[in-house]
């Protein structure tokens, strides 16, 4: 198996600061989406997760590095400098800039601001001191500025001709690199300088931006907040020089993305050439094939509607979801909502509703002046679901995904299944933009609860996807993104556990495939255990890349799971690794067409969990799962069991352990067999390691 490293890694642990991070995923998004993911994680995910393998780029933000001291210092370190030294890159801003070298030094003899001390990774051989600027406050904008910066541009391979000399980053509290200048027969370039009269001795070269080669990697390592774009700053947040300041930043922003693109090219990353925007969020379009379901569905949700100016609202729990009267009402005619209140009530129970009012009417308020180029706090964005009830969306409605299409192939391969109920993919949910399918379900218990079993959520792009762990599977346009609900009674805990869900849903996604048509049984897909799914690389046989996550989530409640089943498929997207549809070409078949693929999948899971229902994880079903996956007698090592040496057998039908035969002395079995949960186990078959998961 091969994998291309797709992901970007944004620390979020103790020490850094929730802006700081929010400001690194903004403006690398901007900048890597959709060739890589970036995405946030914690420092247990550093220590102990399997990240390194997957990891294009380790980003440590602005905060306080004591934190990052604590958290990472031994194990995480080590694993951070490997990672570097095999060829990965790290990129620090501000506080992980100086937590990238050798010592620091700031505030010396200040005893509520100094820290002074060595740190371990020591990227950068010397000593990074402040501030360079004085006037620091913790948690405060009192001592921003726009520090001018110089550009090397000599250091750059690819600087434009026409570059500007100089432009104004965004600073507060951050270092210089000293004598950076005497260090450059060690490996350092100067990236960039200040070009400002500094608050402490920087020796020579006044750095601002160092870039080293660490055995075969790459670091750089910031003073300042080149990633900070001026549109996310408040300028009411700080003094009257702030407000100047975020000025003086905006009128050379042009030049500020220019020199991050430059530093994220030199540090071997695929760079967009124009910022992409993250596009709004769209409409929900709630549909089925009979429309009459539709308005059954709406009359079922009356119990759980809350009435703003006559318009209706849904708190589905993390979310809100406005039900639009038609199709082209669209966001703008929420701003109506917020002209009237209804009348204040005197009971405790009518309070309350009016506190939920009040509560909607500030989200309300929050959607209508939220703008697109900013960060932006989804949850606090109005979700809006069109209801169909008189007939099926439009294609000039929803252009990319063809309503008619799928639920006329949705009736065929149910009838082709022999499933009798009929239930996965009545009832249809379908955004052009969304979070993530995942999310807007399993988020929202009062939304979940009040919807049909087999309701699917499907969406052309995704800006929040989620996957298991610290993964996030790329959710560009070209993917079939979709997640689905189920309910399983408590009752079959025993005869089917509800564990086996993901296998189903793996199979079902294996069997959506090879049933599609005649001939595509062929298509050289896999399973990863648990649940991704993996296809031979077309150029290079005996290679299989990764083409589908899935994800499964439950919550319990009286006496039944409420399950979310997310998957996305890569269906005809270049990036990251491969597509279903450069397979076919392969093999001289016509490319899948989403709504087709969605439809034999959703009916794939229906005859799968009907039969599981029935008998459980039967004989059948565990050959037709080991005849799809990829671990046969695969040998690992279990660092969940002190490193020993193990040979894959299985999983077990009753609790859908995985079976791993411990090995000996020249591999010779021990006799002990190690059982391990999918959902407290991390696997890098890559590398043939088995993690505790975090």
């Amino acid at each position: 198996m091969a994998s291309k490293k797709m992901n970007v890694l944004v620390y979020s642990g103790n020490g850094s600061t929730t802006e700081s991070v929010r400001h690194c995923l903004y403006s690398l998004r901007r900048l890597l989406s959709p060739t890589y993911a970036v995405i946030p994680v914690t420092g247990d995910i550093i220590v102990k997760e399997p990240w390194t393998a997957s990891c294009a780029l380790l980003v440590m933000p602005g905060g306080a590095d004591m934190g990052y001291c604590r958290t990472l210092n031994g194990d995480g370190n080590r694993r951070i400098t490997q990672y570097v030294n095999r060829g990965g890159s790290y990129l620090g801003f501000c506080a992980g800039g100086y937590y990238g070298t050798s010592r620091v030094e700031f505030e010396v003899g200040d005893k509520k601001m100094g820290v002074v001390g060595d740190r371990e990774l020591g990227f950068y051989p010397g000593i990074c001191r402040g501030l360079a600027f004085a006037g620091f406050q913790y948690q405060s904008e009192a001592g921003a500025r726009a520090a001018e910066l110089k550009i090397h541009a000599n250091v750059f391979s690819d600087a434009p001709s026409d570059i500007r000399e100089t432009f104004k980053s965004y600073y507060n509290g951050g270092g210089v690199f000293v004598d950076a200048k005497k260090l450059e027969s060690r490996g350092i370039q100067i990236l960039a300088s200040y070009t400002e009269n500094l608050h402490v001795d920087s020796g020579e070269g006044s750095a601002a931006v160092v870039y080293r080669k660490v055995g075969e990697g790459n670091v750089i390592l910031t003073g300042p907040h080149p990633e900070f774009a001026p549109n996310n700053l408040n300028k009411s947040a700080g003094p009257p020089s702030y407000a100047d300041a975020i000025d003086a930043i905006t009128s050379t922003d042009s030049t500020r993305i220019q020199f991050m693109r430059m530093c994220l090219n030199k540090l071997g990353l695929k760079v967009n050439e124009e910022e992409q925007a993250v596009p709004s969020l769209s409409s929900l379009h709630l549909s089925a094939h009979k429309a009459a379901d539709v308005s059954d569905l709406l009359a079922h949700w009356a119990e759980v509607v809350t009435v703003v100016d006559g318009d209706e609202y849904i708190r589905g729990g993390d979310d809100v979801f406005c039900l639009q009267k038609e199709a082209g009402w669209g966001l703008e005619g929420l701003k109506k909502a917020v002209e009237k209140v209804l009348p204040v009530s005197d009971t405790d129970e009518e309070e309350k509703g009016d506190e939920k009012i009040k509560d909607i009417q500030d989200l309300i308020e929050y959607t209508n002046t939220a703008a697109s180029d900013k960060i932006l706090d989804y949850n606090k964005i109005i979700k809006c679901i069109i209801p169909h009830t008189k007939g099926l969306p439009s294609p000039q409605e929803t252009p990319d995904f063809h309503h008619l299409s799928y639920f006329a192939n949705l009736a065929h391969y149910h009838s082709k299944c022999g499933n009798a109920a009929q239930i996965f993919g009545k009832h249809l949910l379908y955004g052009e933009v969304v979070t993530s399918t995942n999310t807007l379900l399993e988020k929202n218990p009062t939304l979940l609860r009040n919807l049909p079993p087999g309701t699917t959520l499907i969406a052309t792009t995704q800006i929040a996807g989620r996957g298991r762990g610290s993964n996030v599977w790329i959710s560009a346009p070209g993917a079939l993104m979709f997640s689905f609900t189920l309910t399983h009674p408590l009752s079959l805990s025993t005869s089917a556990p509800v564990v086996f869900i993901q296998y189903l849903a793996a199979l079902a996604t294996v069997r959506g495939i090879k049933s599609y048509a005649p001939g595509y049984a062929k298509i050289p897909v896999k399973l990863k255990w648990p649940n991704d799914i993996y296809a031979e690389n077309p150029t290079k046989a005996g290679e299989y890349v990764k083409i589908c996550g899935i994800l499964v989530n439950s919550s319990f409640q009286g006496d039944e799971y409420n399950i979310v089943a997310g998957i996305g498929i890569n269906v005809d997207n270049a990036l990251p690794t491969i597509s279903l549809n450069q397979l076919v070409s392969k093999y001289n078949l016509k490319p899948f067409a989403p709504e087709r693929l969605l439809a034999s999948v959703l009916a794939s899971f229906e005859t799968l969990y009907s039969d599981f229902v029935e008998a459980g994880f039967s004989r059948d079903l565990e050959m037709e799962y080991y005849d799809a996956w990829l671990h046969t007698n695969q040998i690992v090592t279990l660092e969940t069991h002190e490193g020993v040496r193990a040979r894959i057998k299985g999983i077990t039908r009753d609790w859908g352990l995985l079976l791993a035969e411990e090995l000996g002395w020249q591999d010779r079995p021990t006799g002990k067999v190690v059982a391990l949960q999918s959902d407290s186990n991390s696997f890098d078959f890559f590398r043939g390691l088995v993690r505790r998961k975090v």
